[in-house]
């Protein structure tokens, strides 16, 4: 994998002895860029509106984001979210976006549900 990071520092013809992490816009924002435990979609989605906007400024978005589909990221990363690589064919270990609506998607109705429901009776 070291041979991405020389690539991509090669491309970006940055200064010998430094990497393109160095010029990250997103540095010490860690809690940005990484969803806290049991974090909930709304929570997730302003989070990750703010990441965006940051990665969008970045001088080193596209290496970042070529990184992260490299190495199969977890968190945002230029600019993605792991649900943004999972849709545009990258293998993601656990895209959270994604396995929470098919979550709540294949979620059946309790028993007590259909009796408080007016069609009901």
């Amino acid at each position: 994998m070291a041979a991405v990071e020389t690539h991509i520092e090669h491309i970006l013809q940055l200064p010998a002895g430094t990497t393109w992490r160095e010029y990250a816009a997103c540095t010490g924002r860690t809690k940005l860029f990484f969803p806290p435990k049991a974090e909930r979609p709304q929570a997730r989605e302003r989070r990750e509106a703010l990441a965006r906007m940051l990665c969008t400024a970045c001088p080193v978005q596209a290496p970042c984001r070529d990184f992260a589909r490299a190495h199969h990221e977890y968190g945002f990363w230029g600019g993605e979210s792991e649900e943004d690589r999972h849709l545009a064919g990258f293998t993601v270990a656990a895209p959270i976006g994604v396995r929470a609506r098919a979550a709540a998607s294949s979620a059946t109705p309790r028993p007590s549900d259909a009796a408080a429901s007016p069609d009901a009776a």
